[in-house]
């Protein structure tokens, strides 16, 4: 019986079906049962490496393929609308485009820009994760994505402050390109990235006035976690990194703005920059620790005694913050293995999506439930971190709510509704409807766009120089022009064909093979019971020969039962 806090390599005469089962669950999303049988066919040591590495000779996944929403005017995006019309009536132009020279409204052409890139950026950027979301059900190296995934919550930015796709997007690349390398590494690139310094407001930090946003994350969230560093570490690592900026999508230093006077730092003293501090704080034994402990908590389990903390930051930073050989070590090992770390560990809504869809054998991601919504509602929406600090887990993914809503995924899943399925990026929202219906009805723009309930004559005389609500409407309009649709369709596949291939010949057969494929651990006995019954009850008899022709539907009610179940919440 493996060991916990045993980094020794399990034994080859410990390695079974289940033990396949729990690597796939961990190092990747899971799979179907020929996944399983194919790892549990390899000596741990390869299979260990098969995730590591990826299937051999794999094809190429597509690249994003973007609307076209982006033009070079957009680069210098203001942080507000009125910023925007204010350097219009200074200047005669901005996003591009000229004021009018006469006739009503002359601002409105830059308004309308500007609403029609925050709407194409948004649209754009739930692309951009439907994407991501393919990648990861469809990759032949899931652990890389799965990596990816650990490291969005770490150095987390959103959409939502950035405004800007590209970078997002860019980073994204940055993180995968860097997933399972040199810590070292990535800390450097993720620091020096465009989406990092805007989200961290690197623009703001100069000589004489530094700004500490990025100086305290790099400690707090990203390096050594909160209580290893003083107030006064804050405010020399940030004149450190004063002059770090951005060109658009590419790193910048402005010599002029960074402050080359002497630092002290974590107990050092010298004339640092940002790449000494990075240097210095990766020398700390805590970063190692930090690092390591983190990442152990995401693949193994959520507890971790102190010594055992300290055993792994010294396997890490031994190792040159190598993350493919730590994995290596942790997946191999007892530990990784013993009994409290099998099942224990909850998934968060993207790993549920993806790990619902891969136990399915799906070979595209469904659109019909939308990816982006069911995140939204279960609490996470790829891209759109809630904080810097990225999304809690565990036990913070659960409760009786959520639970409830994981339940209507799978619902969704089993028995998509397309009658009543609305797709999302077509919605704009209710006042943009409101308003754009009083314009087909032919009302003028002012009257058209009053508050909701306004008499019409509270428009007499209004002269504007731009119309916000209008420009909500045509921003809305253009973007849509442009955008590439996302394909709905509900998943395909066949569960009455899944349980002929499991040799199932009744009803309670099935269910076993609807459980073995989507659990980690059994249902307690009363609840296989309650599933046999009920599917016995729905084909009006145990022999699935009987029922050949129509029994699809009673088995998408079990998997919906076994869907709404605890144990499948886990891995």
């Amino acid at each position: 019986m493996p060991r916990t806090e045993e980094l020794a390599p399990v034994s080859a005469n410990d390695w079974s079906r289940e033990r396949a089962l729990h690597l796939l669950n961990r190092a990747g999303f899971g799979g179907t049962p020929g996944d399983v049988d194919a790892l549990a066919a390899m000596t741990p040591e390869a299979a260990v490496e098969h995730m590591l590495t990826g299937a051999p000779g794999a094809s190429p996944l597509p690249a994003f393929e973007e609307s076209g929403f982006w033009e070079p005017s957009f680069a210098d995006f203001p942080p507000s609308r009125p910023a925007a019309t204010e350097a219009a009536e200074r200047e005669g132009a901005a996003l591009g485009v000229k004021v009018k020279p006469g006739g009503n409204r002359p601002l409105q052409p830059v308004t309308n820009r500007f609403f029609y890139w925050l709407r194409a950026t948004k649209l754009e950027t739930r692309r951009l994760a439907f994407w991501w979301m393919e990648r990861m059900l469809t990759s032949p190296h899931p652990l890389e994505e799965k990596m990816t995934l650990f490291w969005h919550g770490h150095f987390a930015t959103s959409e939502e402050k950035l405004r800007d796709y590209r970078k997002i997007h860019q980073q994204l690349e940055t993180l995968r390109a860097g997933a399972l390398g040199s810590f070292r590494d990535l800390l450097e690139a993720v620091s020096k990235d465009p989406a990092m310094l805007v989200f961290l407001d690197a623009t703001h930090n100069v000589k004489g006035a530094p700004n500490e946003n990025f100086g305290r994350e790099v400690m707090e969230l990203f390096t050594m976690g909160v209580g290893n560093y003083t107030e006064d570490d804050i405010r020399e690592a940030a004149r450190a990194f004063t002059g770090w900026t951005n060109d658009d999508l590419a790193f910048a230093f402005d010599e002029a703005l960074h402050d080359d006077g002497e630092k002290r730092f974590l107990g050092q003293r010298g004339r640092f920059n940002g790449d000494d501090i990075l240097r210095i704080i990766l020398q700390q034994e805590q970063t190692a620790i930090y690092i390591a402990s983190k990442i152990y908590r995401f693949f193994v389990r959520e507890e971790i005694a102190p010594a055992f903390a300290q055993r792994l930051g010294a396997l890490l930073r031994d190792g040159d913050y190598e993350i493919r050989p730590f994995l290596r070590r942790l997946f191999l090992s007892e530990d990784f293995y013993a009994e409290p770390s099998v099942a224990t560990h909850i998934h968060s809504p993207t790993e549920l999506i993806i790990t619902t869809y891969r136990k399915l054998g799906l070979s595209e991601l469904p659109g019909v439930p939308d990816p982006s919504s069911v995140g939204e509602t279960l609490g996470q929406v790829l891209l759109v971190p809630p904080t810097v600090a990225g999304w809690s887990e565990g036990r913070a993914w659960i409760t009786p709510g959520l639970l409830f809503e994981r339940g209507n995924f799978a619902k969704d899943v089993m028995f998509p509704d397309m009658i009543s399925f609305r797709d999302p990026n077509l919605n704009p929202g209710g006042e943009v409807r409101r308003v754009n219906r009083n314009l087909n009805e032919g009302m003028e723009i002012t009257g058209a766009t009053l508050e909701e309930g306004a008499a019409p004559s509270s428009a007499d005389g209004i002269r504007e120089t731009f119309n916000t609500r209008y420009a909500s409407v045509m921003g809305w309009q253009e973007a849509m022009r442009k955008l590439k649709p996302i394909p709905r369709r509900p998943a395909q596949f066949s569960l009455t064909e899944m349980v002929e291939a499991a040799g199932a010949t009744t009803a309670e057969e099935a269910v076993d093979a609807l459980c073995a494929r989507f659990l980690p651990i059994p249902l307690d006995g009363a609840a296989r019971a309650a599933l046999v019954e009920m599917l016995e009850e729905e084909l009006g008899t145990s022999d699935l020969a009987e029922a050949e022709g129509y029994m699809e539907f009673g088995l998408r009610l079990v998997a919906h039962g076994i869907m709404c179940a605890p144990q499948y919440q886990l891995a």
